[in-house]
């Protein structure tokens, strides 16, 4: 295995567990580049189980699905959020996500968004061996990733929108750091395609108002990133299909029950048998193919399906409890935790609040991880805040 590909390793499980002491021999993770653009990036979301696609929208929609925006309650927002990565081991590497959406035309019909994502993965000190037993100051390397994208949405029907996203990736996991291995920053596009349905109220259980919410999405479609300037050394984008049911329930004007489930899939194709080794045991490497061609080869993986559920309760669109959870196949990397959150609303400004709570037997990098939300409506409101 090259530096390159061990380095994607490393950054790759750290994503879904800290590395500790365990026994991972079983554990054959999908590898991609640009791994944190599979971390839910807003609070609101990291409590309701890392979903997103199908609940109510808000100022983060542009992250999970941005057909979201046109059922808006406000005409434009912006919001920021801020997660700690890894805190059990250091206090330097976060996320950061910011996001804006407006409303164009009068009509009420089509948005514009814009969002910025950004994984900063603290200082890493160097020291190179210049003798037999002396350790040179080899320098600092700030190693990152980010993402800027803009989408656009259109309702094509009253019940129903879609969106598209163009997005350019930009990961140096260098940090400024040479090596004889020529690695350095790799950029690349992508482009989602997303869709959202959200139901007129109808009257259901008890006689309470009810809606319907579905939604869909298939993210990160575009080249792969390249580190080295090696064809067998480029990396697959972290592609990703997602589909959400929904149902809220209208207890009373000022009460509502929101519930909803999420399956999503990596694009992506998994590690493959090659042969064997000299003890006979199976050895393992992933297909060097097309982005299309590894999109047909990812459903020979089963294992790469992600479930989570989340239940949301509203008081007068002002006070806000979440709780959700996530699951995936030990497999694919054992990420499997409980999620819970709360918000609170005051005129336009918005604080969202989750908490991680690892229930897997591989420690989580996000465990015991307080994400913070804050989100400024600054528009006013539509027509859909009749809806709520």
């Amino acid at each position: 295995m090259d530096f390159t590909k061990k380095l994607l390793l490393g950054v790759g499980l750290g994503f879904s567990f800290a590395a500790f002491a365990q026994d991972l021999s079983n554990i054959r993770p999908v590898l991609t580049g640009a791994p944190f653009l599979r971390v839910a990036p807003d609070a609101r979301s990291g409590g309701l189980g890392d979903q997103g696609v199908v609940t109510s929208p808000d100022v983060y929609s542009q992250f999970w699905n941005a057909a979201k925006y046109p059922f808006s309650r406000t005409t434009s927002g912006v919001g920021v959020n801020y997660t700690p990565y890894l805190n059990k081991l250091t206090n330097d590497v976060f996320l950061i996500y910011g996001s804006y959406f407006t409303f164009i035309g009068d009509e009420e019909r089509s948005t514009i968004s814009a969002s910025l994502y950004y994984f900063n993965m603290g200082e890493v000190d160097l020291r190179t061996l210049v003798g037999e037993n002396t350790v040179a100051d080899g320098g600092t390397a700030k190693p990152n990733e980010f993402s800027v994208d803009v989408a656009y949405a259109l309702k094509l029907a009253d019940s129903f929108s879609m969106a598209v996203t163009g997005r350019f990736i930009r990961s140096d996991l260098s940090g400024g750091f040479n090596t004889d291995t020529t690695l350095k920053a790799a950029n690349s596009f992508a482009v989602d395609v997303s869709g959202y349905y959200s139901s007129p109220k109808f009257s259901g259980l008890g006689g309470m108002d009810n809606k319907l919410n579905a939604g869909f999405s298939v993210q990160n479609l575009g080249p792969k990133l390249d580190y080295t300037g090696d064809d067998e050394s480029r990396s697959y984008l972290p592609t990703i299909g997602r589909l959400g049911l929904g149902y809220d329930f209208f207890i009373d004007d000022m009460n509502k029950v929101s519930i909803t489930a999420e399956g999503s899939k990596l694009l992506v194709p998994g590690q493959e048998v090659t042969g064997q080794d000299r003890n006979g045991n199976d050895t393992f490497a992933i297909p060097n193919v097309g982005v299309l061609q590894g999109i047909g080869k990812s459903f020979n993986n089963e294992k790469s399906i992600m479930l989570s559920g989340g239940v949301e309760y509203s008081y007068d669109n002002a006070f806000f409890l979440r709780g959700g959870y996530f699951h995936e196949s030990e497999e694919q990397g054992a990420r499997q935790f409980g999620t819970a959150g709360i918000g609170l609303k005051y005129n336009s400004f918005a604080l969202d609040v989750s908490y991680l709570i690892n229930t897997s037997k591989i420690n989580s990098a996000l465990d015991n991880t307080l994400r913070f939300g804050l989100t400024w409506n600054i528009g006013e409101e539509t027509y859909n805040a009749q809806d709520y």
